[in-house]
């Protein structure tokens, strides 16, 4: 009996390493892998993901082998005695930990250029449209006529982000309440909203098509319903589609408000012919 309670925990086991790597294996057959990338970086980031599931990946199954074979080979029917304890060996304590160290270094100077380009070298231009999170939506502003943030022609929205491709796009990050997590599956990016709290996030998006924005972080009893949805497109269709959205706005303000948004980009029309 005890034979066969040590060879069902030695296959067990066995079968850890050899199902979850099947189950890698076949994931992309069936679209459950990773979501389509349509970003310039994207490709740099999947790149340095696989290299370290690879590397762990490795290391995973030779530790299940190994524990594999323990199990098997030091059967308890298979003992010749008593067991005897050793303290160990020094060196190999010294190698295994030295390994992991010169593995995690490696990791960190490898991955110095992908993180640079997604979170140090902020193009030089000014935000696109600016992101913050609520409880439990994402609301967006975008520049009125004007071009610029903060003023009274904005453009207001909520849980619907057109942004045009083939251009630097700059997000100005912000949380209204709690802390949120701004994630775009689809260009590889994912940026903590932190209340009081601007944080520039920057991205190039390659292909047109309607893709998820979701939050990654817990930060509510509706968290699981904070979605929105971000519409890439041409720079043609992106300023027809903002242009309609001004004009819907528009026709909802009180007559003052609407008059000093025209007034400030007739002075802007009047300051560029200059």
């Amino acid at each position: 009996m005890k034979r066969l309670s040590g060879l069902f925990w030695s296959i067990l086991f066995l079968l850890v390493p050899v199902l979850g790597v099947a189950t890698f294996a076949v994931a992309p057959a069936y679209d459950i892998w990773l979501p389509k990338d349509v970003s310039e970086h994207g490709a740099a980031v999947d790149g340095l993901f696989y290299f370290i599931l690879g590397l762990t990946g490795v290391v995973f199954i030779a530790t299940e082998v190994v524990l594999f074979w323990f199990l098997w080979k030091y059967d308890e029917s298979k003992g010749n005695g008593p067991v005897k304890y050793v303290h160990g060996s020094h060196t190999l304590e010294v190698v295994w930990t030295i390994i992991p160290a010169a593995v995690l270094l490696f990791i960190s100077i490898y991955q110095m250029n992908t993180w640079a380009d997604v979170k140090m070298r902020r193009p030089d231009m000014a935000p696109t449209v600016e992101v913050i999170g609520r409880q439990f939506e994402w609301r967006l502003r975008y520049p009125g006529r004007d071009g610029m943030l903060g003023t009274p022609d904005d453009l207001h929205l909520v849980n619907d982000l057109h942004l045009p491709i083939d251009e630097d796009i700059l997000v100005q990050l912000k949380s209204m309440d709690v802390l949120h997590s701004f994630f775009l599956p689809n260009v590889r990016i994912k940026q903590d909203a932190v209340p009081g709290m601007k944080i520039p996030v920057w991205f190039k998006a390659r292909e047109e098509g309607v893709f998820d924005i979701v939050c990654a972080e817990l930060c509510g009893w509706g968290h699981y319903k904070m979605k929105g949805r971000v519409t890439f497109e041409s720079r043609e269709a992106f300023d027809r589609w903002l242009e309609r959205k001004y004009a819907e706005q528009e026709a909802t303000q009180p007559e003052s408000t609407a008059a000093v948004a025209v007034g400030q980009s007739a002075d802007k029309e009047l300051l560029a012919s200059r």
